[in-house]
């Protein structure tokens, strides 16, 4: 008996025949012209491919996007779309045009109501909402995508790529599609002779496109002084004496956010006043926060790994190459996929804001009306298992641990600290405390399995409001855990429940603190507190070398 040979090129046989029909259209080298882009498109994807348009954080391959909404819908149809990021709004265009079918990713931002609607309306299959590694993950698993429209600051004919300020997500997509026998196309800002630092190496890339416009970057973690808030002071100046002083917090990240940029700002103010510069805040990874200019300048960080970058900080990073990570060309190079690792296993606290939590404590940014999606939190925001490094707030919070002996044993281990930072009530009156996430009714709706949950009850430590907080690491139930997120819920449904008597005896245990409990004097939580109180303290800071976008240049 014979049988046919098992094929096992078939990849790259696929490959050379799309490299094939995009030919037509290669000009010198890999260079293909901005007005070929749309034929190129559909010469080399096909029905039914996964496909990643990078959208990450703050960088967008948004000509490439707009190109792949004008392909004809014969030839290019039901795309399955595998990107971190739906930023902008040519990521959502193409499921109204039939282009593309179904989506797999992480963090939907300024997209995040319209994608609630289309998902309500059956217009986007939604596979799952991920967090940022678990995509990349997925990415060399069985979510490779078969094509990938990237972008760099530069290339030159060869293919080599420049990325510059913001790798962010460039790296992971390239390698992960083209050591796979996919297409990676990439659209730049400009063709050189030379790039002046290879980021992607040419042979991991086959066609290069020279944008009519430099691609788009979000601003996304710079927040205006100006706009933050006595409330958002007083919760500031509770974390930075209740739980970095208190847990000697050195290394840790940062969220989105005014709470977190009123935190920066009273570094070099009230926490110099309590006594904490070289004891809390050394190391950071996250984005080139504006409002962490004052911090920087003061002497408070000793080395910052970025996500990306923001703009406008260019040449404030590449003029602090002691802080920030500078590569031999003099300029930052960024990468989300090392970050976010670094964040998961090398840091002591995670704190960010959220949009609900519910009475037990478990968070999400997915409501009823926005799919936000939470990128990178979940990886951070946890306590992660793997972990086999000590470091003294890292012990403290373990040591404390309420349910450690009937999980652990006697043996000793660590914990990380995942705080919430939250208003009683957010925006419009919408209650930052509720009965069930609206996350659950989402995952109806959708067909999710899972409620999209961004951080859940057991690896929430604190929760900071205007009332106090709750340090549910230290509970010994999940009765006392409610008991304890009902102390600092305010006036919402879920605060409302709270038993008098029983806060009384959490705050006996140093469960639940007030401001008074701290030693706080909430008069003084006001602007005056603040090293910079606008945009324009922040270039004075950074000695003109912060260069704000032009919406923020409000003088």
């Amino acid at each position: 008996m014979t049988t046919e040979p098992k094929i096992w090129n078939t990849l790259q046989r696929d490959y050379r025949e799309r490299i094939e029909a995009a030919r037509p259209y290669v000009m010198d080298g890999k260079v293909v012209e901005a007005g070929d882009a749309v034929k190129l498109l559909e010469a080399v994807i096909r029905p039914g491919d996964k496909v990643n348009i990078e959208g990450d954080n703050q960088k967008q391959a948004d000509f490439l996007a707009q190109c792949l909404c004008e392909v004809d819908t014969e030839k290019v149809h039901d795309l399955h779309m595998v990107q971190s990021v739906l930023s902008i709004p040519a990521h959502l265009d193409v499921f109204d045009k039939g282009i593309a079918k179904k989506v797999d990713f992480s963090f939907s931002g300024p997209q995040a109501g319209r994608l609630a609607e289309y998902v309500r309306d059956g217009k986007i299959e939604l596979g799952a909402i991920h967090t940022y590694l678990e995509l990349y993950g997925r990415y060399f698993v069985d979510l490779t995508p078969r094509v990938a429209l990237c972008v760099g600051v530069s290339a030159d004919k060869d293919g080599n790529i420049y990325t510059g300020f913001n790798t962010e997500d460039t790296a992971v997509i390239a390698e992960a599609v083209k050591f796979h026998q996919g297409i990676v196309i990439v659209q730049v800002n400009e063709l050189v002779d030379e790039v002046p630092r290879v980021d992607i190496p040419g042979d991991w890339v086959d066609f290069v496109i020279q944008a009519p416009r430099p691609f788009y970057i979000e601003p996304l973690f710079t927040r205006d002084p100006a706009l933050i808030t006595d409330s958002q002071i007083l919760r500031a100046m509770m974390v930075i004496k209740g739980i970095y002083g208190e847990y000697g917090i050195q290394r840790l990240n940062h969220g989105i956010g005014f709470d977190t940029a009123a935190i920066e700002l009273l570094l070099p103010t009230y926490g110099e006043e309590l006594g904490l510069k070289g004891k809390i805040c050394s190391y950071f990874v996250t984005n080139p926060h504006p409002t962490l200019i004052p911090a920087i300048e003061s002497g408070w960080v000793k080395t910052m790994y970025c996500f990306g970058g923001e703009a406008g900080m260019a040449d404030y990073v590449q003029a602090r190459p002691d802080v920030f990570f500078i590569g031999p060309d003099g300029t930052m190079r960024s990468n989300r996929d090392y970050a976010q690792t670094a964040g998961h296993y090398a840091l002591d606290m995670f704190i960010g804001g959220t949009l609900q939590i519910d009475k037990y404590g478990n968070s999400s940014t997915a409501t009823a009306s926005r799919i936000a999606g939470f990128g990178g939190a979940p990886n951070m925001g946890c306590d992660a298992k793997g972990r086999r490094h000590s470091t003294p707030g890292w012990m403290k919070c373990g040591e404390e641990y309420g349910m450690h002996d009937e999980l652990v044993g006697d043996l000793p281990r660590g914990k990380r600290l995942v705080v919430q930072l939250q208003e009683t009530f957010r925006e419009k009156m919408a209650p930052g405390f509720v009965d069930k996430l609206d996350a659950v009714a989402l995952a109806e709706n959708a067909g999710l399995d899972l409620p999209p949950v961004m951080i859940y009850s057991d690896d929430l430590t604190h929760i900071v409001t205007e009332e106090g907080i709750a340090y549910l690491h230290k509970c010994t139930s999940m009765a006392d855990r409610m008991a304890a997120i009902r102390a600092v819920a305010g006036f919402t449904e879920v605060g409302m429940a709270e038993d008098p008597d029983e806060t009384a005896a959490l705050k006996e245990r140093g469960i639940f603190k007030t401001p008074a409990d701290l030693g706080i004097d909430v008069r003084r939580a006001n602007r005056d507190l603040l090293a910079a109180k606008s945009v324009k303290d922040l270039v004075n800071w950074s000695g003109g070398l912060y260069n704000p976008p032009a919406k923020f240049r409000n003088w």
